[in-house]
C-alpha cells in the first residue's frame, strides 16, 4: 500500500469508532501519533542517499519526541505495522522499535510492546491481524500471535498463542476461542 492508502485506512478506522474529519484529525492524539508513525516510517524505508537520510531521520526522530510529548504513545519509525491500525484512548503506549504488527489492530491506553527475555529467547513480538489489545496489557518477548487474538486489559502475554484465542491474566492463558470477533 502506498503512505497515503495506509494514512486513509488509519483515518477510515478511526471514523468507523465515532467522530468527524475535524475532531479525528485535530483532536484524536492516536491518530496523530499513527499519521506522524507513518509519515516518519515512510521517509525511514525509503530515504536513501545519505545526504538526505540524516537530516530526514533527525526530523522524523524530532517529530517523534513531539508526538510522544502531546499524546505520551512511542511507535518509533522502525516499527513494522499493516493497514487500519487503531489507537483507541491517549497515553501510556510503548511499542519496541523492532515490533511487527499485522493489519487491522486495535490498541488500547497503557498498553506496552515491548523487548523481553535472556539469551536466545530475548526478542520482540511479531503480532498478526485482527488483533486487540485491552487496557494496559503488555506482551513481552520473542513471540508470535496468530491472527484474530483478544488480549484483555491488564494481561501479560509472553508465550506464543495461536490465531482465535481470547488471553487473559498474569501470565495470560487462552480462556475462550472467540478471538477479537466483535471488537475490530
Amino acid at each position: 500500500m502506498t503512505l497515503l492508502q495506509l494514512i486513509k485506512s488509519d483515518y477510515k478506522k478511526h471514523l468507523k469508532y465515532g467522530g468527524n474529519f475535524f475532531g479525528i484529525v485535530f483532536f484524536t492524539q492516536g491518530f496523530w501519533a499513527s499519521f506522524n508513525y507513518r509519515i516518519s516510517h515512510f521517509i525511514y524505508k525509503k530515504a536513501k542517499w545519505k545526504i538526505f537520510r540524516f537530516p530526514l531521520l533527525f526530523w522524523v526522530l524530532i517529530n517523534q519526541k513531539i508526538i510522544e510529548i502531546l499524546t505520551g504513545i512511542s511507535i518509533p519509525s522502525s516499527v513494522t505495522i499493516g493497514h487500519s491500525f487503531y489507537i483507541g484512548h491517549f497515553g501510556g503506549i510503548i511499542i519496541n522499535a523492532n515490533v511487527i504488527i499485522g493489519n487491522n489492530c486495535n490498541i488500547s491506553q497503557g498498553v506496552t510492546i515491548g523487548v523481553s527475555g535472556i539469551g536466545e529467547k530475548r526478542g520482540v513480538p511479531i503480532l498478526g491481524n485482527d488483533i486487540y489489545i485491552g487496557a494496559n496489557a503488555v506482551v513481552a518477548g520473542k513471540i508470535v500471535l496468530g491472527d484474530n487474538i483478544l488480549v484483555s486489559a491488564c494481561s501479560l502475554v509472553k508465550d506464543s498463542f495461536p490465531g482465535f484465542s481470547v488471553l487473559s491474566g498474569v501470565p495470560a492463558v487462552v480462556i475462550s476461542q472467540k478471538g477479537s470477533n466483535g471488537y475490530i
